[in-house]
């Protein structure tokens, strides 16, 4: 393809992988006999191996797969996948290319064998904390992760996480693989731009999905904003935003004070990209229903999917988040429910947003290694959209617009910033991309993966924006993720399809409700090879994101007396201190327990309390041994704690009924684990 970029040469896994399976390529499965005849002599397979190829059936691209996806125990996968777990409200961790689960990550959902939301007053004060005043919210819609940025590239510090559901962002530290902040976002009912960094993490940015109900001057408020919905009203008063959230590292916290909002129109904002290089300053999400169909099917009006794909185009979003950071530091926002708003007129006036024509009802926005262009999918057109930022900027710089939307917005020609399209597929959605200059698109309707060329500088050959390679896959793609795209240095060797159907690919059957399948694909090649399919019944994801593991650098275990939440010394660790101190706190009763676990003791192992007290428990796990992570549930209160090697957590619950009751490590870890018990005595109030 005349591609400068090449991969290095020299032994690797991939060369012996090469040598070996010549072997079995050229004896298949009539017992390898012939390898004798083959100059130089490949290695002839044990009979035992020969039996098992021949007995399960297995063909020559079977082998292959299996000896690039085996993993031996106690040896590092190349590549760590965080996939969303869409309405599970978690995040998984899968190795890549052994495809092994290695944590799911409890974040908008208690989880109780991380004790997430079952007593630990740190996971029960996020999930008050980012709960939306209507309601103790229990679950959440994980969309879109995000991995923090140093220079755009990924530096394996920190993971984010959208929830579409309740237009909430979490922040996970990737030291401990655990959720340390969530956020509410203001003004927002629902959010689909995920989470995207900008290149040195200072803001995490998403767009909303469904525009909300917006008292005028007073933005929307959750079960306060009411607006009778008309189609009228749905013009006029509801609005759309996209939220610029300020990331403080060193804290591992959201700042909403120094954090800053656009106003949009209400149309139906999609995913969210953020750019580099060329697209420094600048973030792009697209969109659909620029028709502002509201639905209406008892009233004798169209269905909303039919009534909002009635234009030839939709809009591209090309927002200026620079030049709006400076506008917020002017003066030029007002603050409503505690975030800096920046107006859509305020957003026009100032030179910050701008719109592009794209094909209608398009789906992913992602941006090529270089910075250079924005990507679009189809969707309903078979095409691939290519927009050149360069082309865009100066076309903004010359106000070259066709005119403007009815909320006043300027709309580039499509034209002017059209880099190329490209007839990939049917239902093209998502775009990733390799360290060769290709693009890769999930093709939902046509059950496809296609690879294209970009265009200069990422691809230099003399074939650009032309289809490569296309694989089928089973069934109806979804996102895409290939190993760190979506930054200036993607590794290629891998892509993931995130096949939203099954089917029939895992037997047996296990009931109506089937698994997802991510099948692991080679694109070394020139052709796409599929590598493995893994089943995934955790819930529906939605997108992911892959990092080389040498990057992620996790602790092992806390220095006794840690507070994850901080990762400083946990304020109630007091070393030798053990027992029960009872107290009054705001004319109530408080029983505060100094507690320690270890193989195989809790100590104190009987806690006597009276009925009303606020039980607060004080538990460290004083073991400085990896994997030692001890336990902790009460019988019939719903309480249950993971307490990890040097942490210190706080447990805490009312005593409010009578009894005695059993506590005990549920977690297990020694030969006397089922003697690691106590008594919680809840003596009757007078």
């Amino acid at each position: 393809m005349g591609v400068e970029r090449k991969e290095k040469k020299g032994v690797s896994r991939r060369t012996f992988l090469a040598s070996t399976l010549a072997g079995i390529a050229v004896g298949g499965v009539a017992g390898f006999s012939v390898s004798k005849l083959v100059s130089p002599p490949t290695p002839t397979l044990p009979p035992d191996i020969q039996n098992i190829i021949k007995e399960r059936n297995l063909q020559p691209q079977h082998v292959e797969a299996a000896l690039k996806t085996y993993v031996p125990g106690a040896q590092p996968d190349e590549f760590l996948m965080f996939s969303s777990g869409g309405h599970s409200g978690q995040v998984m961790v899968i190795g890549v290319p052994s495809m092994r689960i290695y944590k799911v990550i409890a974040v908008f959902t208690p989880e109780p064998w991380q004790g997430y939301g079952y007593g630990d007053v740190k996971t029960m004060e996020l999930l008050q904390k980012a709960s939306n005043g209507m309601r103790f919210l229990t679950l959440g819609d994980t969309h879109h992760p995000e991995i923090s940025r140093t220079n755009a590239e990924y530096d394996g510090e920190w993971l984010f996480i959208g929830d579409k559901l309740n237009a909430r962002k979490a922040a996970i530290s990737l030291k401990d693989f655990e959720t340390k902040d969530i956020i509410k976002l203001p003004n927002t009912q629902t959010q689909h731009g995920g989470a995207c960094t900008t290149p040195n993490t200072e803001y995490v940015a998403c767009g909303s999905q469904f525009p909300a109900p917006w008292e005028p001057g007073r933005g929307y408020k959750p079960g306060k904003t009411y607006i009778k919905l008309t189609e009228d009203n749905f013009r006029e008063y509801f609005r759309g935003t996209v939220t610029f959230t300020r990331f403080d590292r060193a804290r591992g916290k959201f700042d909403l004070a120094n954090s800053f909002q656009i106003e949009i129109p209400p149309y139906m904002q999609d995913l969210e990209i953020v750019g580099w290089g060329p697209s420094d300053g600048w973030t792009f999400l697209n969109s659909i229903n620029t028709e502002l169909a509201i639905g209406g099917v008892l009233e004798g009006k169209p269905p909303l999917e039919i009534a909002a794909s009635q234009k030839d185009f939709d809009y591209l979003h090309i927002i200026n988040w620079k030049k709006a950071e400076q506008v917020v530091r002017q003066g030029k926002a007002k603050e409503i429910n505690g975030i800096k708003v920046i107006s859509l007129e305020t957003a026009i006036k100032e030179g910050i947003l701008f719109f592009a024509p794209e094909p209608k009802s398009p789906h992913g926005c992602d941006i090529t290694p270089s910075g250079r262009y924005v990507v679009i999918g189809g969707k309903l057109e078979p095409l691939v959209t290519i927009y050149d930022v360069e082309k865009i900027k100066r076309a903004i710089a010359d106000q070259r617009f066709q005119g403007e939307d009815p909320y006043g917005v300027p709309i580039l020609r499509f034209e002017d910033v059209k880099a190329a399209q490209i007839e990939v597929g049917l239902g093209p959605l998502h775009d990733e991309f390799d360290n060769l200059g290709h693009g890769y698109v999930s093709c939902f309707i046509s059950n496809e993966v296609v690879k294209y060329s970009l265009g200069p500088p990422d691809y230099t050959g003399d074939k650009p924006f032309q289809v490569v390679d296309r694989i089928p896959i089973h069934y109806n793609v979804g996102h895409i993720c290939t190993t760190e795209s979506n930054s200036p240095s993607p590794k290629g060797r891998y892509l993931v399809a995130l096949n939203k159907w099954s089917v029939d690919r895992f037997q047996p059957p296990t009931g109506p409700l089937l698994p997802q399948n991510f099948q692991l694909i080679d694109i070394t090649g020139e052709k796409m090879r599929i590598l493995y399919d893994m089943p995934i019944g955790l819930g529906e994801p939605h997108y992911a994101k892959m990092i080389s593991v040498n990057k992620v650098k996790p602790l092992e275990v806390y220095p006794v007396g840690t507070d994850p939440a901080t990762f400083q010394k946990h304020p109630k660790y007091i070393e030798g201190k053990l027992g029960v101190e009872r107290k009054q706190e705001n004319g109530k009763w408080v029983s505060e327990v100094w507690m320690t676990v270890v193989r195989s003791t809790i100590t104190p192992d009987i806690v006597r309390v009276k009925q009303g007290d606020l039980v607060r428990l004080y538990i460290t796990n004083i073991e400085t041994t990896k994997d030692a992570t001890h336990g902790f549930g009460v019988a019939e209160y719903n309480v249950q704690a993971s307490i990890e090697p040097g942490e210190t957590t706080t447990v805490e619950f009312v005593a409010d009924h009578p009894g005695v009751f059993c506590f005990y490590c549920v977690e297990f870890c020694s030969p006397l684990h089922l003697e690691m018990a106590g008594w919680l005595e809840v003596e009757p109030a007078e």
